[in-house]
């Protein structure tokens, strides 16, 4: 090549084996230049730490987010399953970092819908086969569409009951205790939504957290609301009565009837776990221990449904 003939490296030297030949003009040098960054081995769905990952996750959503003595768990990311909750987590503008799509797969107006605002959103879109999907769902139902959604970021107590004051409304609040199945959780963090609440604190430990379950279950609720994790319940519970709130546990062997409580003044709802109820020390901090009035021989609701039956009333209070 004209020019290039006497450049350094250009050619061989003279007397080596192959003798003179064109160099490639830096096509080789290009070649190896960066390509952007390398995605981390934990975000590629066929490396094993992906797979890692996922079989740890799901340990983790069926423990009830509780991690072995002396162990910690990495965070991980999680995936919402399912068209409805994926649409609706995308509507509330979930940080979410990834969509999965199954390619040729049926698409209706919700899998569109969903492709449109992860576009709008900047989420990386990906279409998968369908066994990849398969992988990363636990029993296959994931219809089609995954959403990757980062660890949830969990509001500190104080916070959440500074927020609620500052919102010029009654603070109405929902405190778990001893709740382990993520659906529960996810159906509180839904009502507390739908009725005006101002967020839901539970136990660091030996509780459900906001896994891809609950995402799923709340249906993109939890990121319109707070969710506080407190190492201390029962001293989180002390600390918020301080500020002027009314402590109202639920059991069926309440104090007081949901038709004689008023609940539009500033109020934490604490629920317990259908079997074990609330704790002790919970159940002792409370001012009242409120119960719901059935007909029938139902014995008791389930944790979920009795939260939304009272913040159903205590909304129909505060409106009237």
């Amino acid at each position: 090549m004209a020019g290039n003939s006497r450049r350094k490296g250009a050619v061989r030297k003279d007397g080596t084996k192959k003798g003179q030949s064109v160099g490639s003009g830096g096509q080789r040098r290009r070649g190896l230049e960066a390509r952007g960054a390398t995605p981390k081995a934990v975000d590629r769905t066929y490396h094993q730490a992906h797979k890692k990952a996922k079989a740890a996750a799901r340990s983790n959503a069926t423990s009830g987010g509780r991690t072995p003595r002396g162990k910690t768990l990495t965070e991980q990311p999680e995936y919402v399953l399912g068209r409805n909750p994926v649409v609706e987590c995308l509507r509330a503008q979930v940080p979410a970092t990834a969509l999965y799509v199954v390619l040729g797969g049926d698409a209706d107006e919700r899998v569109s819908e969903s492709v449109q605002l992860a576009g709008n959103m900047g989420i990386s879109i990906l279409e998968v086969q369908k066994p990849e999907l398969d992988r990363m769902s636990t029993n296959g139902m994931h219809q089609g569409i995954a959403l990757q959604v980062p660890p949830y970021r969990y509001a500190h107590p104080t916070d959440l009951m500074q927020y609620a004051i500052d919102s010029g409304q009654p603070p109405l609040l929902v405190a778990l205790d001893n709740i382990t199945d993520p659906r529960n959780l996810g159906a509180v963090i839904r009502s507390v939504a739908a009725f005006g609440g101002h967020g839901v604190v539970i136990p660091a430990r030996r509780s459900a957290s906001v896994t891809a379950v609950a995402w799923r279950t709340s249906a993109g609720a939890a990121a319109r609301l707070q969710v506080a994790q407190a190492t201390n319940l029962t001293r989180t519970l002390k600390e918020w009565a301080e500020t002027g709130v009314q402590l109202v546990g639920l059991d069926a062997d309440g104090d007081v009837t949901l038709d004689d409580y008023d609940g539009s003044g500033p109020t934490v709802i604490v629920v317990g776990s259908e079997g074990k109820g609330l704790s002790r020390l919970v159940r002792e901090s409370c001012d009242s221990i409120l119960s719901i009035p059935m007909a029938g021989d139902v014995e008791s609701l389930n944790a979920s449904v009795a939260a939304g039956v009272v913040l159903a009333e205590f909304a129909r209070q505060r409106r009237s």
